[in-house]
């Protein structure tokens, strides 16, 4: 049987096909146009995004170019101030030095005068002719033009000293140097892979001017970037032991002058902080356990220093000034007296704790203090106590420090000059304003009103601007802590040697030199963070966080002058380390010492 086929039901079929298929290609046209649209409005987005990066990248250019500006402006203005007062300083120790000989003149004449006029009286036996007392007339009037000359010579020695310290506060608060020690036989190590560019012995680090340095940073495949620091002095390898003493001998005379100083050498293992502090010689003595005497040119700053201070005492008054000597290390944490001796004599390890007093200087309990009269005998007992310190070598150094070596000289002053005078009032005036916070009540003592205890304080200053012998005994409620008139003003001369930052992996020690290892760069990492916080003005600065810290907390924070000498190596093996040293000194120099403070917001401190 024949099969009939609707050619109607097939173009049906087949416009029922196509239909469908027309349908599928229009949502797919629908959902390309979506998808258009969505890529549109991301590109506008991004395109967007883009031109208000631009416009803020333009924004911190301009600002970059306005702070550089600025920057250049001010420093030539600085450098000005500072030509302007070398100038002043220069002029005052000319006049200074013409007054001495006229006052020497005056001296000489006054006295063939006054051996004149006793000739006279004698020959005339008590009649005083004409003569005689025309005598006796440019006598006084000689006295009085010295007398003049005198008064007139210690208003100019005061304000020399108050140039110097402004000299010396403008050359920053704390004034950072930078010392790169030149290539030594064990920097020349094979590298690891022949032929590798570029070599562990290359230099890396060099001197551009006397206030900056100069670091390339070499990568493979990368090209040559070149970073520059910038400080108060930067001494190269070529200068001297004596030459990095000049710049730092200006301290010395602001230490007389009734102000702290602390200078600290930082840096890596190897880099030359303890042959900068004491010496080379002194170090050879120490390995060999010799003692004989160094040349002045060997001598670090330790040596240089004592001698120097022990000079410009000489030309003090006889047995006005007294100096003390301590020495500590702080070892894993923990701070040893040095000099600390049992009861036959014989060294013997003390440990000591740091604590702070009630107007927030740091303090050591029990720790031993040796009178000198002389620099020999300190360099005798530093000579001694550096046999004690501790030592491991490493892979860098084979007789590396393992301690923070600090040395203290405390002057006494018996006669205070009027600068010192007038800081030693200040400082008690703080006292009494701190114990006024507190509070102080005690059940059998009753404090004052406010009338009562502003009139002990003034009568307190008044005594000891009067009679420096008495005490404030009409107080209603006597402070324990003396007098400021009977104690002795101090000052103190921190030398600091602390111990070198290395990594695990370049130093190569394990055991309990590991445990050493990780307590040095603890204690330096809190040193960074406590100058950093300083920097940034926060209100919390971490000094309890290292006994290292806390011991130095009134050389960084307080009113000393701290002079921190960086100390690098030359080549590349070491560059990181010599970068991080110098980032360590320019967060230094950032650090604004003797911030005004408000009475009701003190600093905090941990």
């Amino acid at each position: 049987m024949p099969l009939f086929i609707n050619r109607d039901q097939i173009f049906a079929h087949q416009v029922h096909l196509l239909e469908h298929k027309l349908r599928s290609k229009e949502e797919r046209i629908l959902e390309l146009e979506t998808e258009n649209a969505i890529l549109h409005l991301r590109l506008a987005e991004c395109l967007g995004k883009l031109r208000r990066d631009h416009e803020k990248e333009t924004k911190a250019l301009k600002h970059h170019l306005q702070q550089r500006n600025a920057q250049k402006i001010t420093h030539s203005a600085l450098a000005k101030l500072l030509s302007e007062v070398q100038a002043v300083k220069q002029d005052l120790s000319e006049l200074f030095a013409v007054y001495l000989s006229f006052s020497t003149e005056l001296e000489e004449q006054s006295k063939q005068l006054l051996d004149k006029v006793q000739q006279a009286s004698c020959s005339l036996k008590g009649d005083c002719g004409e003569e005689a007392q025309d005598l006796q007339a440019v006598v006084s009037a000689l006295e009085r033009s010295l007398e003049e000359e005198r008064e007139r010579c210690r208003a100019e020695r005061q304000r020399r000293k108050e140039l110097h310290n402004t000299l010396v506060e403008l050359r920053g608060n704390i004034r950072v140097h930078c010392r790169v020690r030149p290539v030594l036989p064990f920097d020349h190590v094979p590298s690891s892979t022949p032929g590798s560019w570029p070599a562990l012995s290359e230099e890396v680090v060099s001197t551009v001017s006397d206030d900056t340095v100069m670091v390339n940073c070499i990568k493979p495949g990368m090209p040559v970037h070149n970073k520059m620091y910038e400080f108060e002095r930067v001494h190269g390898p070529e200068e001297s032991q004596d030459a990095v003493f000049e710049e730092v001998k200006p301290l010395l005379t602001s230490l007389l002058d009734g102000y702290n100083v602390c200078i600290m050498a930082y840096g890596q293992t190897g880099s030359g902080k303890t042959h900068t502090m004491m010496g080379s010689q002194l170090l050879e003595e120490h390995s060999r356990g010799q003692q004989r005497a160094q040349p002045g040119a060997e001598q670090g700053i330790i040596p240089k220093a004592a001698a120097e201070l022990f000079r410009m005492i000489s030309e003090k008054p006889a047995d006005s000034h007294t100096v003390e000597v301590s020495v500590m290390e702080v070892y894993n944490n923990e701070v040893l007296d040095l000099l600390a001796k049992d009861a036959q004599g014989n060294p013997v390890e003390q440990r000591c704790d740091v604590i702070t007093t009630s107007n927030g200087a740091s303090q050591v309990i029990a720790l031993k203090y040796q009178p000198v009269r002389d620099a020999s005998e300190v360099m005798q007992i530093l000579s001694r106590v550096l046999k004690l310190r501790a030592h491991c070598p490493t892979l860098v150094h084979p007789d590396s420090s393992r301690s923070h070596l600090i040395v203290t000289l405390t002057i006494s002053s018996k006669s205070p000059n009027a600068l010192a005078l007038a800081r030693r009032l200040q400082s008690a005036k703080k006292d009494m304003q701190l114990a006024a916070q507190k509070e102080w009540w005690s059940p059998r003592c009753r404090r004052a009103n406010l009338a009562a205890r502003k009139s002990s304080e003034d009568h307190l200053f008044a005594s000891t601007a009067s009679s420096p012998s008495r005490s404030p005994s009409h107080s209603p409620c006597p402070s324990p802590r003396p007098s400021v008139s009977q104690a002795l003003f101090k000052t103190k001369l921190q030398l600091v040697d602390l111990a070198g930052s290395e990594s695990v992996g370049m130093s190569g020690v394990s055991g309990a030199a590991l445990w050493e290892v990780s307590c040095i760069n603890r204690s330096l990492s809190a040193l960074s963070d406590v100058l950093g916080a300083l920097a940034e003005q926060r209100p919390h600065v971490p000094y309890r966080n290292s006994k290292l810290t806390h011991l130095l907390q009134d050389a960084i924070g307080g009113d000393a002058k701290l002079l921190v000498m960086l100390c690098v190596s030359p080549t590349q093996r070491y560059v990181t380390e010599s970068l991080q040293s110098l980032g360590f000194g320019t967060r230094a120099r950032q650090v604004q010492k003797e911030l005004p403070r408000r009475k009701g917001n003190p600093l905090k401190v941990k």
